[in-house]
């Protein structure tokens, strides 16, 4: 089990909800980056692809290569290589702020949400990638559980933290019909 500091915290602001995660990685900022941006390694953590340019202002679009589920827009509001990346994801915004420390680099990422009550729901899948992205960087490859396991070995642990209002909505039906009721 991952140790509680991992854990993802929420934040609820005026108007908006924001799920935060760090994550200290033993390597420099640019390996990070490349695990964060490159087409050839966000299919080991990212739940879509990426299509579309990595420049402000730019369009995206996301789709599923796992999940029939249909393909979701966005815009990329920030690339700075390699310390800032921050796009729009559906009605969320996701941002990946990376500092060079002398260990490696600690990685802050947000998730802005449109509403709270999948705040446990997207916490607990963004942790699940999180420790995917970790393995990825970390060159390991062990044999990968079956689809939605962990995610729901973890997804209490946040439904209990973030209350019943942040736990209101569950995976998407296309989700379930994949992997099986959450």
């Amino acid at each position: 089990m991952t140790e509680a500091q991992d854990y993802g915290t929420l934040e609820r602001g005026d108007g908006t909800v924001t799920i935060r995660f760090s994550r200290q990685f033993a390597h420099p900022p640019q390996k990070v980056w490349r695990a964060l941006t490159g087409a050839e390694h966000l299919d080991a953590w990212f739940p879509t692809t990426i299509d579309g340019e990595f420049t402000a202002g730019a369009p995206l679009t996301f789709r599923f290569t796992k999940l029939s589920i249909p393909a979701m827009s966005g815009r990329m509001i920030a690339c700075e290589p390699p310390k800032l990346l921050e796009f729009t994801w559906d009605d969320e915004t996701l941002r990946f702020e990376l500092d060079a420390r002398e260990s490696g680099t600690l990685l802050d990422f947000s998730a802005t949400l449109a509403e709270i009550g999948k705040a446990a729901r997207d916490a607990a899948g963004w942790h699940v990638c999180l420790e995917q992205l970790a393995d990825s960087i970390e060159g390991r490859s062990a044999e990968p559980a079956p689809e939605g396991e962990r995610w729901r070995e973890i997804h209490p642990r946040y439904v209990a933290a973030f209350g019943p209002d942040a736990s209101a909505i569950g995976p998407p039906q296309e989700w379930q019909d994949e992997y099986g009721p959450a």
